[in-house]
């Protein structure tokens, strides 16, 4: 369970400094990480970290807002049934 938490943590620290990125790259006028990358992380499990970095670089903020709120209401429902899951497991064995 604890590598399960680490790993959530790390994939979202990694969503939120590929939306800085992107930011940064935007600031600059210099070839942007493509709108499906930065989707595709936030659906794969990034989307707390996406969400986060929405708020804190304003950006994406216009296009991608319910889309995020969306996917990180379905991420919480799939941990959460994963979290109990494991834990019933772990209670049985």
């Amino acid at each position: 369970m604890k590598t399960f938490i680490i790993l959530f943590i790390i994939f979202n620290l990694i969503t939120f400094i590929i939306f800085g990125i992107d930011k940064l790259l935007a600031r600059m006028n210099r070839k942007r990480i493509s709108e499906k990358i930065l989707i595709s992380f936030a659906i794969a499990g990034g989307s707390v970290g996406a969400v986060f970095a929405q708020k804190i670089f304003r950006h994406k903020t216009q296009k991608f807002r319910y889309l995020f709120w969306v996917i990180l209401i379905v991420q919480f429902v799939i941990f959460e049934i994963i979290w109990n899951f494991s834990a019933i497991m772990s209670y049985i064995n």
